[in-house]
């Protein structure tokens, strides 16, 4: 199994406010710029640990901005060139739909029956015209059966829950109710997933 250095992006002010994101290109804040380049800096010290050198990984983003800007950050602080990774659509975001840009509370008053049916199966309901976990889980489970090396990814909340939930390491309830944080790497191998800070 490939060893995973998954990194969530850094805050942006809509993560502050408690706004569902999904696919809008929302920028990191200062908060966000401090975080990402303290993930590079854990991951510097868990790469040294592993005996590796960073350059041999293989390093890829999601398409969204604050991915993009978070990557481009841990690789300054990896001391390796900002433009040195890939791109994959399958690490966007979950697809909120319509309730991009609202919070939990305005989600329920935007559509109250869909927003129950969601409590109730978390995994299996789509916000209104958005995607479910379920779908999130086979793009990411297809991502990670493309990996043939060791590879530094940065991508999002939704996609790290779909990812535990395609390698078997959490059930879809046990996958959405974990907090995912920002500003530490999560490491996926043979052992299971850890979380360093």
């Amino acid at each position: 199994m490939p060893v995973i250095y998954y990194i969530r992006h850094g805050e942006t002010a809509w993560n502050a406010a408690g706004r569902f994101q999904g696919s809008q290109d929302i920028p990191l804040n200062d908060l966000g710029r401090t975080q990402a380049v303290a993930a590079g800096g854990i991951l510097a010290d868990l790469v040294e640990r592993d005996g590796r050198e960073a350059g041999s990984l293989a390093f890829v983003a999601s398409p969204l901005g604050r991915a993009r800007s978070t990557m481009e950050l841990v690789l300054g602080a990896l001391q390796l060139p900002s433009g040195g990774y890939a791109i994959d659509d399958r690490l966007r975001e979950i697809g909120y739909g319509r309730w991009e840009g609202l919070t939990l509370p305005e989600m329920e008053l935007h559509d109250a029956a869909t927003f129950a049916a969601r409590n109730e199966d978390k995994w299996g309901v789509a916000a209104p015209a958005g995607e479910s976990y379920a779908s999130v889980t086979s793009r990411v489970g297809e991502w990670f059966d493309s990996l043939l090396v060791d590879t530094v990814a940065v991508a999002h909340g939704g996609t790290m829950r779909a990812l535990m939930v395609a390698l078997g390491l959490a059930t879809p309830l046990e996958a959405s109710e974990t907090p995912i944080g920002q500003g530490v790497v999560y490491v996926f191998d043979e052992a299971g997933m850890q979380k360093y800070s």
